[in-house]
């Protein structure tokens, strides 16, 4: 069974501006007919511009907010109306607010939320155990939050999430400030747990990297409507977005000539050419290799931010 459900899901808000002397309302839609499913042991990308209704979608599958039209279903119920139910059997984690208590140690937020949960404590100290472990938080646990880098505070705050085996876990930029390091670190964890724990988790992030390296489906909106859902190989066929052949010369030349593809960069020996993704990029390698002084050649496949980028740009008029 869906562990999320949603079925022509709209959320509408009053907009109120003064002009003049007259004071008007107008009404927006951030969520408009939105329906998907999600199953048990997915790792989802949701992903739009600023304004899309990514959080406001969030909100509504916390409880936060109650959608103004259509159905939701979160592990079975009604998340605005049995939020409480629902609390434990959900982890949230934003990623510019902390769930944990600034002035307490790291382990004392932890042991609060033990208690708020009701988690057998044998369970905790298992779950504590194996999250210090896998998210280097050892040297950590006597720190006061408010003294936590960013990166270690977001360690902590996944960590909080997650201790009270929740079936589902949102997380609303997760890596947002952080370093490449911290990064890597997160995701590798949040890998690792949904690989044991078969975690069903939501990604709401515009680090693209993000989605690359955890989710196996992705899903795209803008204006609160959905544009795309599938995986990420699907997205890039769906764009037909160009590749790119990186090729090294053993020394610097005017843009090659290579029928089938086109010079976009010359750097040095360096330089870059497009070519459509349904073309076979042999022939391409075989004329360099024939014609010009070749040192090295790589092929790229477009990197997920340019078909993001494609995908919001309206065709051009004929």
């Amino acid at each position: 069974m869906s562990v999320i459900e949603l079925s022509d899901v709209s959320r509408a808000f009053t907009v109120r501006s003064r002009e003049g002397f007259r004071r008007t309302k107008r009404e927006v839609r951030a969520v408009d007919g939105l329906s998907f499913t999600v199953e048990p042991g997915e790792v989802v990308g949701y992903i739009g511009p600023n304004g899309a209704g990514k959080s406001t979608t969030i909100k509504m599958l916390t409880g936060i907010l109650v959608p103004s039209g259509g159905t939701i279903r979160v592990a079975g119920v009604d998340p605005s109306r049995n939020r409480v139910q629902l609390a434990k059997r959900i982890g949230v984690v934003f990623g510019q607010r902390t769930t944990l208590w600034w002035d307490l140690p790291l382990k004392d937020s932890f042991a609060v939320l033990q208690k708020m949960y009701g988690v057998p404590p044998a369970r905790h100290r298992a779950n504590l155990a194996t999250f210090v472990e896998l998210l280097d938080l050892g040297d950590l646990l006597d720190v006061p939050v408010r003294q936590l880098s960013l990166g270690q505070r977001m360690r902590g705050d996944i960590a909080a999430a997650l201790l009270h085996d929740p079936d589902i876990v949102y997380l609303d930029e997760p890596t947002i400030g952080l370093d490449v390091i911290s990064k890597a670190r997160l995701r590798e964890f949040l890998a690792q747990i949904n690989a044991d724990r078969k975690t069903t988790v939501i990604l709401t992030t515009h680090d693209l990297d993000d989605i690359e390296a955890l989710c196996t489906r992705v899903m795209v909106i803008d204006h609160g409507r959905q544009i795309f859902d599938g995986t990420l190989p699907t997205l890039r066929a769906s764009q037909q977005a160009p590749r790119t052949l990186v090729v090294d010369l053993a020394t610097s030349l005017p843009p090659l000539q290579v029928p089938g593809a086109t010079v976009t960069k010359v750097t040095g020996p360096r330089q870059h050419l497009t070519f459509p993704p349904t073309t076979s990029a042999a022939p391409l390698v075989a004329h360099i290799a024939a014609t010009y002084p070749l040192v090295d050649l790589t092929v790229a496949e477009p990197t997920i931010e340019s078909i993001i980028t494609q995908l919001y740009t309206p065709p051009e008029a004929d």
